[in-house]
C-alpha cells in the first residue's frame, strides 16, 4: 500500500512541475513581445527581450524548489523569500497580459491569464501536496503487532536547557529552530527554551 502511495506521490510531483514548466514556457512569447516593444526582428533589442522571461522564471523555480525542500523539515522561509516569489509571479502575470489589456479584448485577457494563474495555483499547491502525500505514505505503512517497549523517562525542561547551554557557542544566534536541532525537543518547547537562553545571554 505505501509503495503505491509513493508512486502516486512521485507522479503528482512530476505532473505539477511539468504543468508549471509548460505554463512558464507558454508565457515566454508574450513576455518577449512585451519587452521587445515592437523592435525589429533579430535586432539587439528584440533578441535581448527573450532573456526577460527566463530570468524571472528561473528565480521563481529556484524559490519554489527551495520551499518544497525546506517545508519537509518544518523550516519557514523569511519575508524576502515570500516577497520574491510573489513579485516574480506578479511580474509574469502583468507582462503576459499587458498586451491583452491594452487591446481591450476580454478573450485575450482570459487566454493570457490562465497560464500564469495556473503556475501561481500550482506553485502554492505543490508543496502542500507533497507534504500530504508524504503523510499518506506514513499512514499507509503496514502496521503489525508491536512488542511492548520499556517506558522511556521523560526529558524535563531543565534537561533540554542544559543540553542547549552545552551546545551554545558565542557565535550562535539562538532561535527555536536551533534549539530543536541541538536538543530534539518539540516545537512548542523550543520557543520557551530559546527565550530562556536569550534572557540568560542578556544578563551575562
Amino acid at each position: 500500500m505505501s509503495e503505491s502511495v509513493e508512486r502516486v506521490a512521485v507522479q503528482v510531483d512530476r505532473l505539477c512541475w511539468t504543468g508549471i514548466l509548460l505554463g512558464l514556457a507558454f508565457t515566454m512569447t508574450n513576455v518577449q513581445q512585451f519587452a521587445a516593444a515592437g523592435a525589429a526582428v533579430w535586432s539587439l533589442a528584440w533578441s535581448a527581450a527573450w532573456l526577460l522571461d527566463p530570468m524571472v522564471s528561473l528565480v521563481l523555480l529556484a524559490i519554489l524548489r527551495a520551499e518544497q525542500v525546506t517545508a519537509r523539515y518544518g523550516v519557514r522561509m523569511g519575508g524576502w523569500v515570500r516577497g520574491a516569489k510573489w513579485f516574480t509571479l506578479a511580474a509574469t502575470y502583468v507582462m503576459n497580459t499587458w498586451g491583452a489589456f491594452m487591446a481591450g479584448s476580454a478573450a485575450l485577457v482570459v487566454l493570457h491569464s490562465v497560464p500564469p494563474l495556473v503556475v501561481f495555483v500550482a506553485a502554492e499547491a505543490v508543496t502542500e501536496l507533497r507534504d500530504k502525500l508524504g503523510a499518506a505514505v506514513t499512514n499507509a505503512a503496514p502496521t503489525g503487532p508491536k512488542e511492548p517497549t520499556p517506558p522511556v523517562p521523560r526529558t524535563s525542561f531543565a534537561d533540554y536547557l542544559e543540553v542547549a547551554r552545552a551546545a551554545r557557542t558565542p557565535d550562535v544566534v539562538v532561535t527555536p529552530a536551533w534549539v530543536r536541532e541541538v536538543t530534539g525537543c518539540s516545537r512548542g518547547l523550543s520557543s520557551r527554551l530559546a527565550a530562556t537562553l536569550t534572557e540568560e545571554g542578556g544578563r551575562s
